[in-house]
C-alpha cells in the first residue's frame, strides 16, 4: 500500500506544479505585471483568478484536484520525510 501511496502523493505534487506552472504562465501572457505581481506579491493571484477567470480557471482547478491524490497518498500510508 505505501508504493501506491507515494505514487498517488507524487502524481499529486506533479499535478499541482504543473497547475501553479500554468497558472503563471496565463498570469505573463496577460502582462508582465500581473505575471510578476503573481509572482511575488500575496493576494495578486487571487485577484487575478477572479478578474481573468476565463483564462485563470482550469489550472486553479487543476491545483484543487491535486489535492485529493496527495491526501490519499498520505492516508494510505506514505509519509514524505
Amino acid at each position: 500500500m505505501e508504493i501506491l501511496g507515494m505514487t498517488l502523493f507524487y502524481l499529486g505534487m506533479l499535478g499541482s506544479i504543473a497547475g501553479g506552472l500554468w497558472f503563471l504562465f496565463e498570469a505573463f501572457s496577460e502582462n508582465i505585471l500581473w505575471g510578476l505581481g503573481c509572482l511575488f506579491l500575496p493576494f495578486v493571484s487571487l485577484f487575478f483568478l477572479v478578474i481573468h477567470w476565463n483564462k485563470a480557471g482550469r489550472p486553479f482547478l487543476l491545483q484543487i484536484a491535486s489535492i485529493a491524490p496527495i491526501v490519499a497518498g498520505i492516508f494510505l500510508g506514505f509519509s514524505p520525510s
